[in-house]
């Protein structure tokens, strides 16, 4: 079997350039970013909310007042409006070649707070195996009525237990929680790649990096200062301007960290066939 490396991306910020809801819905309600996200952080802080859970339902309560409620069908066509960094449209593509090239499979898969249903109507989507995000609930109208899924920055961390063991049905609790060793999981964490922007971020990254894998911080427009703080304090092993385009230092940084998983892959399976021939030979 092919050795899968997984690519793991936060979103907002990450591949898109701002936070998803800034560029349709917000507007749609005659209300700024500011406004917007001004009211959600001001719940989470008055009741002591998590801060997902705020916004989702600041989503709920400001389409109401503005006579729009949220319909799915409606989220997925937002997603056509995103904007992404440069490059982001064929990355995908350079990144798969390059692993073939070098014998290994990459999938690349998203970790993120925002929604999924924007995500689903971006011009990307289809370019991940699994998109793990936030979501609505909705009624038989296809309104929506409830959270259905709250993905915060602690959360985000179960979803590289799923890839690391292939059980990516988020409500399939058993078969995740099951004992399983190492060597038999689909994704090994050694082969595991994340890239995100900001502290949100940090406990996929650190737990990245714990289990041997690479964790990549980006920044943009020249601000550095959380990138460069996320590297001095080892929560990272790269930081990287948001560039996708080829030849950039992000691509370099990518086809190494490859490079150096597929090297590594091999020769693990060159010593465990090696080990094996000497037991059958004992």
């Amino acid at each position: 079997m092919t050795p899968i490396i997984a690519i793991m991306y936060d979103f907002d910020r990450t591949l898109c350039t701002r936070d998803m809801q800034e560029f349709s819905f917000i507007p749609s309600l005659g209300m700024s970013a500011g406004e917007f996200w001004g009211a959600a952080n001001e719940l989470s802080r008055r009741e002591q909310a998590d801060g997902i859970l705020a916004y989702m339902y600041t989503m709920l309560r400001e389409a109401a007042k503005a006579g729009r409620p949220i319909v799915r069908d409606e989220l997925v066509r937002q997603g056509a409006e995103l904007e992404f960094f440069p490059g982001v449209s064929d990355w995908f593509g350079r990144i798969n070649r390059y692993a073939a090239a070098m014998g290994v499979t990459v999938e690349h898969y998203v970790l993120s707070s925002g929604l999924r249903e924007i995500i689903e109507g971006s011009a990307i989507s289809g370019e991940f195996t699994r998109i793990f995000a936030s979501e609505f609930l909705y009624d038989e109208r296809g309104y929506a009525v409830w959270p259905k899924t709250a993905v915060n920055y602690t959360s985000k961390t179960q979803f590289i237990y799923r890839i690391n063991k292939g059980i990516l049905d988020i409500s399939n609790d058993a078969d995740l929680n099951r004992s399983t060793p190492e060597g038999e999981r689909r994704v090994l964490f050694t082969n595991m790649l994340y890239i995100g922007d900001g502290l949100s971020d940090v406990p996929c990254m650190k737990m990245v990096e714990a289990y041997g894998g690479r964790s990549i911080a980006l920044y943009w427009d020249g601000r550095q200062s959380v990138a460069d703080d996320l590297l001095l304090h080892g929560r990272v092993s790269f930081r990287e301007k948001a560039d996708y385009s080829e030849g950039s230092g992000l691509e370099t940084t990518v086809r190494n960290i490859i490079l150096h998983m597929a090297a590594k892959t091999k020769l693990d399976s060159a010593h465990f066939e090696q080990v094996a021939q000497a037991g059958e030979k004992a």
